[in-house]
């Protein structure tokens, strides 16, 4: 679930849609933290399980369902960012 949150974390963070929010790595990693916390944890210990999670996520239906709690956590966090903003 990691590797995919991170990777599509970065994809909507690039993406024209969310240029208005701080794109620091302070701010990302908050969004990849936030996500995680709200989806259920996929632990494996083999790379034959890593496998088959990502082939189970990797629908989607649920890369819907994943990007939907990404959006709302980069919202979130641009809303309220942890750090200060620079002045204009």
């Amino acid at each position: 679930m990691e590797e995919m949150v991170e990777s599509l974390v970065t994809v909507h963070m690039l993406g024209a849609d969310f240029q208005i929010f701080c794109r620091c790595d302070k701010c990302r990693l908050d969004v990849i933290a936030l996500s995680l916390n709200s989806l259920p944890s996929h632990y494996v210990t083999t790379e034959e399980g890593r496998q088959a999670v990502f082939e189970q996520l990797n629908t989607e239906e649920n890369r819907r369902w994943i990007n939907k709690r990404i959006v709302s956590s980069i919202y979130l966090v641009g809303k309220y960012p942890k750090h200060k903003k620079d002045p204009l």
